[in-house]
This record gives C-alpha cells, structure tokens and sequence, in this order.
C-alpha cells in the first residue's frame, strides 16, 4: 500500500465522500451521519486516504470543546475493495498523532452493536468498551444512546 496518501480533509471532499458513504455501507442510510460542516469546521482533525488519487477512506473527528484532554472519532469509512489493507489503522493513527501533539490523549468513539466488524477493529486498535448498563450478547451497550431505538458500545482508547 505505498501508493496510499493520508492527508487532512478539505470542503470540497464532502463532493467526493458524501456520494460513496451509502455505498460503503451496502446500500445503508448513512450518508446524513456526515454532514457538510465536519469537512468545512473539522479540518485539523479529520484525514482522507486516497489510492492514486481516488478515496478509499476517511475519518472524521474533533477535539472535544467540554473534555480539554479528549478527542473524539465521529465517522470512519473505508472502501470495501480496501479492507485489511490498513488503510483505517493508516487513519486512526494520524488522528492518534494529531490528538497527542495538542496533549488530547483520550480519544473516544461510538458504534452500533450490531456492528462487529468496528467492535473487532475498535479493540484491536486498543480501544476498550465502557461498561454500559445493558449487554447486546457479550457486548456492554448503552441503550438508547443515540435516540430511541438507537444503543451505542462506547470505546474509549487513553494514549500513552
């Protein structure tokens, strides 16, 4: 993967991204979780992956304004033909490094439960689940986290 260029986002991304998301997610609405302002707002702290020119990935975070000490990832995708190819390892390690040089060494994150493919990656990238008040199987959740209906396993990863 050495042809694989990881840079900070810029506004006219969201033109690029935003057709792909639903895609990505085989056929899921997905798209209206990525809204115009992460590209226009978020910049220092949100990366595209491209392969010769064509993204194959992204990731949107911040930095939390509440929590001087935390960062959060909002939204990460990688194209389905580069998966395992470490381009969302490729990713979350800038995000990591951006994080670090600002002293944000709390980086947190969210997932559906149903989602074990972001569970397995979340946990090999050394993010641990927080202990919610209700379990999905063996999976610690927090119902109704993101609205009703919506239970979220919340990650949280402290950098050294």
């Amino acid at each position: 993967m050495s042809s694989v260029l990881i840079r900070q986002l810029k506004a006219s991304d969201f033109e690029r991204v935003s057709p792909v998301i639903n895609e990505w997610w085989s056929g899921r609405r997905m798209a209206d979780m990525l809204p115009r302002l992460f590209f226009v707002h978020f910049n220092e702290t949100s990366f595209i992956a491209e392969d010769r020119g064509e993204v194959i990935g992204f990731l949107c975070g911040f930095f939390s304004q509440s929590h001087s000490r935390e960062a959060y990832i909002h939204f990460v995708g990688v194209h389905p033909d580069y998966r395992r190819h470490q381009v969302g390892r490729l990713l979350y390690e800038t995000f990591f490094e951006t994080a670090q040089k600002k002293n944000r060494t709390l980086i947190k994150a969210v997932t559906s439960p149903v989602n074990e493919r972001s569970i397995a990656f979340h946990r090999k990238m050394g993010f641990s689940i927080q202990e919610g008040p209700d379990q999905a199987g063996e999976i610690s959740v927090f119902p109704d986290y993101d609205g009703n209906g919506q239970d979220r396993v919340l990650f949280v990863n402290q950098l050294n």
